[in-house]
């Protein structure tokens, strides 16, 4: 990319993607695939990390003499990672001076304390149970990076259980770019339109539109765009967590 910023930042990169457009036949040209798989986004989508993440924010707002937050307010902005949170917590846009220090502080207490009060969003325990029984493959697609996503799958579980998992660092791209979910796809072995993606940010429909993949969007999610989720162009919405069952279920 031309700048570091533009790394720290996807959200800049949303514009450079014509906006998806919802295909309303993508259940049955997915279901034409005899073999088929679901990725999913990390943070909002699969885990809900909010409590997590919004205590190292927490945390920085103390060592900065400032009252903690409660996680409600913080919860929208998890799905940003440590850009949305430093900004909602501290006041500090990703190109202020002070950004960077801040955000290695960040990272560096998330790293050492990943996993206490993660856990699947509510309903998605059901979904992947699902999934499984069905022997359809799963994964994860995340702008998380890997020295974060891979211990905290390792820490609920779930690296056996996964097909394929991608990080924000593992491609030379992070979402809105599709590179993350085409390298994905082509782990997975499957054509494009065999993948479901979801997502709770209009990065993520955006990646997964140009990845070639259908998407829906989890409404139920942490859902930080300002952006409302009727307009981010998704083949489907899922108000709950539960709501994916129907919406992936079908012949195998």
């Amino acid at each position: 990319m031309s700048s570091p910023n533009l790394r720290i930042n996807p959200d800049l990169q949303v514009s450079e993607w014509p906006a998806p457009t919802p295909r309303e036949d993508w259940r049955k040209r997915w279901l034409a695939h005899p073999r088929r798989a679901v990725l999913f986004d990390l943070d909002g989508t699969l885990l809900d990390t909010a409590a997590d993440l919004g205590g190292v924010a927490n945390a920085l707002r103390e060592k900065a003499g400032l009252a903690p937050m409660d996680i409600s307010e913080l919860r929208p902005y998890a799905s940003k990672g440590a850009r949305g949170l430093i900004q909602k917590a501290l006041g500090v846009e990703w190109d202020d001076p002070r950004f960077e220090s801040l955000r290695d502080d960040f990272l560096s207490l998330y790293e050492k304390d990943i996993s206490r009060h993660t856990q699947f969003m509510p309903g998605l325990t059901e979904v992947v149970a699902a999934l499984e029984s069905a022997q359809m493959p799963w994964g994860i697609v995340t702008n998380k990076y890997e020295r974060f996503t891979w211990p905290l799958v390792e820490a609920l579980g779930l690296r056996s259980r996964l097909a394929v998992c991608v990080g924000g660092d593992t491609t030379p791209h992070a979402k809105p770019h599709p590179a993350p979910l085409r390298h994905a796809i082509a782990q997975l072995g499957l054509p494009a339109e065999a993948v479901v993606y979801v997502g709770d940010d209009y990065r993520d429909i955006v990646s997964g539109f140009h990845a070639g993949c259908f998407t829906v969007a989890a409404a139920f999610g942490f859902c930080s765009s300002e952006r409302p989720v009727s307009d981010w162009g998704a083949d489907a919405t899922a108000q709950e967590g539960i709501d994916l069952l129907p919406l992936l279920s079908g012949p195998h």
